[in-house]
């Protein structure tokens, strides 16, 4: 189980069940109240803002109690009856701090009865909801749906020990694409398997300490731009910072170049898809517009589509309006001599091969429009390096360089704002993109967006 994640999984359970417990206990006034569970005889019982502090109490320390039980570990692993045991325990701890606010807070219990019943039916529905997430955990394993895709060097004898280690459930949830010996092999071949397999996670393990092996293997992830967890004693670092994780029984210190799965994380990714299919949807009539002006301008397709290197160099088909005539990629060797940009990024100010609409449409920037629906599928972010062809990816000769693809690409970064196609350095392109993957925050996002709008409305440093 690679820690962050299951951290996420874990907080994501507990928001889910503390949200469950509150259903339940609503659903157990209901039926006291309308005497569907008892007597006619029993007496009516007071309105439900009288039984709302016990909700208040339920829903947050419900979950609370049930992580102290070690209720959220090993979920996929873990016997019914385990279950239900540490369902048994959270729920008497929550019982008596029920209690102990009646005691000494005062507080009354309206209807001992819904209570009763909440109990009974809360474990239920705690075991079926539990019940559910692993058939469903453990059938998108098996489709492949959330596997990580790791490689593993070092010694082979530990890493083969690592390897045993894993139980059924964790062989699901890491794939393993390669194993590299690095005691038969360099850290030149070890680079080339993070370019064939196009992995973020590279796992180190060695049985004893040799410190230019280890260095030379962190150094080639940090330089990559992909994680290096590596099971021995800590390695100084420029870049990346370190922090302590866990790789099934084994500890691991991970050296991270980009922020780490965070809420910040998986909010920047609902706002990205949020966003994305807002903007698909208010501006579809321009869309049309667009559209009909392309195809109305020259014969050809009206979307343009690329293979561009997304999140650590994995190939993606990037969506653009089309704003060249047909053949143009053809012609491209015979205009290299007319390159504005230094290193591999081809950029030309009078490119004789766009179309007239396709200038105005470079211009305004909205030929990038269609690159929402990259956003809304996962493929880019609203806010990240601009991704690059592959074949200028392949030429980078800077292998530093390729630290810009460890984090999504995006429609805007630091590049648009501060001058685009006015910047004729790729290192300085790339000074501007690392800038922002080490200093990234929701913040600096929205600032970004922010400073975007004035300058495509404006045109600045666009051809």
């Amino acid at each position: 189980m690679i820690a962050r994640e299951k951290e996420i999984r874990i907080q994501l359970n507990q928001l889910i069940d503390g949200v469950l417990l509150g259903g339940v206990f609503g659903l157990a006034y209901l039926l006291r109240d309308n005497k569907i569970l008892m007597l006619d005889s029993l007496g009516e019982i007071p309105e439900f803002k009288y039984f709302l502090w016990m909700l208040v109490v339920i829903m947050p320390f419900g979950p609370f109690f049930l992580e102290l039980q070690g209720y959220y570990s090993y979920t996929l692993e873990k016997k019914v009856w385990k279950s239900l045991e540490q369902i048994a325990r959270a729920g008497f701890w929550l019982t008596l701090l029920l209690g102990v606010s009646v005691i000494f807070l005062k507080l009354q219990v309206p209807s001992r009865f819904t209570l009763f019943v909440f109990c009974v039916m809360a474990p239920g529905v705690l075991l079926l909801k539990e019940h559910l997430y692993i058939l469903w955990r453990v059938a998108r394993l098996k489709r492949g749906g959330s596997g990580e895709r790791i490689i593993m060097a070092g010694e082979k004898k530990i890493l083969q020990d690592i390897l045993s280690s894993f139980t059924p459930i964790q062989r699901l949830e890491i794939q393993v694409v390669e194993v590299v010996d690095l005691e038969v092999v360099d850290t030149e071949y070890l680079i080339s398997a993070i370019h064939r397999h196009n992995v973020g996670r590279v796992v180190l393990a060695f049985s004893r300490m040799d410190l230019d092996k280890v260095q030379r293997a962190i150094e080639a992830c940090e330089i990559e731009g992909v994680e290096a967890w590596l099971s021995v004693d800590f390695i100084m670092t420029s870049v990346a910072k370190p922090t302590y994780e866990d790789l099934g029984p084994r500890p691991m210190l991970v050296f991270r170049v980009t922020p780490d799965l965070s809420w910040a994380i998986l909010v920047k990714s609902g706002i990205d898809r949020s966003g994305a299919a807002l903007g698909l949807l208010v501006l579809a009539p321009l869309f049309a517009l667009l559209a009909l002006a392309v195809k109305m301008s020259s014969p050809g397709p009206v979307i343009f589509r690329q293979r561009r290197a997304g999140i650590h160099g994995v190939p993606f088909t990037m969506l653009k309006f089309r704003t060249m005539y047909l053949g143009a990629e053809k012609q491209h060797g015979e205009l290299a001599a007319l390159n504005e940009m230094s290193g591999p990024v081809f950029k030309v100010e009078n490119d004789p091969r766009v179309t007239p609409i396709g200038r105005w449409l470079r211009k305004t920037s909205l030929d990038e429009l269609p690159q929402l629906g990259n956003v809304l599928f996962g493929a880019m972010s609203l806010v990240g390096p601009r991704p690059l062809p592959l074949y200028e990816v392949e030429n980078f000769k800077n292998t530093s360089h390729r630290r810009r693809l460890s984090m999504k690409p995006g429609l805007t970064c630091l590049w648009q704002i501060r001058g685009r196609n006015k910047v004729t350095s790729f290192d300085e392109w790339v000074r501007m993109d690392l800038e922002y993957i080490d200093n990234w925050s929701l913040r600096l996002d929205l600032q970004i967006l922010l400073r975007t709008i004035p300058v495509v409305v404006m045109g600045s440093g666009a051809r």
